[in-house]
């Protein structure tokens, strides 16, 4: 049996998923013998631009008339486009909300030139093209990237929490930033996935995994609102990472 033909490629974005890849170092020789590997231009300079793909990963930003007619190529030559990481699968920082929108953007850093970039506004790949499994995380979580590919190799779909990140906080015993601290966090609206790695060091959520389907929103806003944390600074907060979040 053939292996399936895989590619790994990046939009805007800085590039942090493909090197989680890369740094599967204990997976990484299973995973090259299971994959036929044709495009990944960070792994390699000899790679088939052209071929037929089974499985396409795509992380960063739709962020300019580039990245939207290179992802519809890699769309059209993929049996299967998986978003990886947060700006692919939410739209990431590049699509966060700016005053001035992205016009206004461009004049403050570059000045006048910066009218003659090839620059849009930012889009997840989702908004762009269909897309059939989204890995989340900034950067993903290199056992959610490994258990997906084993997954897909078995024909089977790969499962992902659903529940916030609170959850995987509980499990840890760590005591709770907000309740104890009143710091504003936003692990009872993240997804989970990450093991609740930054409450646990006591650094509290920033919501860069975007929102979790589970999480009780009123109940998170009621006990944020208690602790005298705004509504405002939280929405704020998981916009940073999740602009797309209501329609993912």
């Amino acid at each position: 049996m053939s292996k399936p033909r895989a590619g790994i490629f990046g939009l805007t974005g800085c590039a942090g998923d493909q090197l989680v890849i890369l740094n599967c170092e204990d997976e990484l020789l299973d995973l090259v013998s299971l994959l036929d590997m044709r495009d990944f231009l960070m792994a390699a300079s000899d790679n088939d631009t052209a071929c037929d793909l089974d499985i396409a990963l795509v992380e960063g930003a739709v962020f300019s008339r580039r990245d939207k007619e290179r992802l519809e190529r890699i769309r059209q030559r993929s049996a299967m486009l998986v978003a990886i990481g947060s700006c692919a699968v939410w739209g990431g920082v590049s699509a966060a909300e700016r005053n001035g929108g992205l016009a206004g953007l461009l004049d403050e850093t570059y000045g006048t030139q910066g009218r003659d970039y090839d620059a849009t506004e930012a889009y997840a790949l989702h908004q762009v093209v269909k897309v059939d499994l989204k890995i989340t995380g900034c950067p993903i979580e290199k056992h959610e990237f490994v258990a997906a590919v084993a997954s897909l190799l078995n024909g089977d779909p790969p499962v992902y929490p659903q529940y916030p990140v609170c959850t995987e906080c509980k499990m840890r015993e760590s005591n709770c930033l907000l309740i104890e601290k009143s710091i504003p966090c936003c692990g009872p609206l993240t997804v989970a996935g990450c093991g609740a790695r930054c409450p646990a060091l006591r650094i509290p959520c920033i919501g860069c995994r975007g929102p979790a389907a589970d999480a009780n929103a009123e109940s998170a806003r009621q006990m944020l609102a208690a602790k005298g944390v705004p509504e405002h600074d939280i929405r704020q907060r998981l916009r940073t990472f999740a602009p797309t979040g209501g329609s993912a």
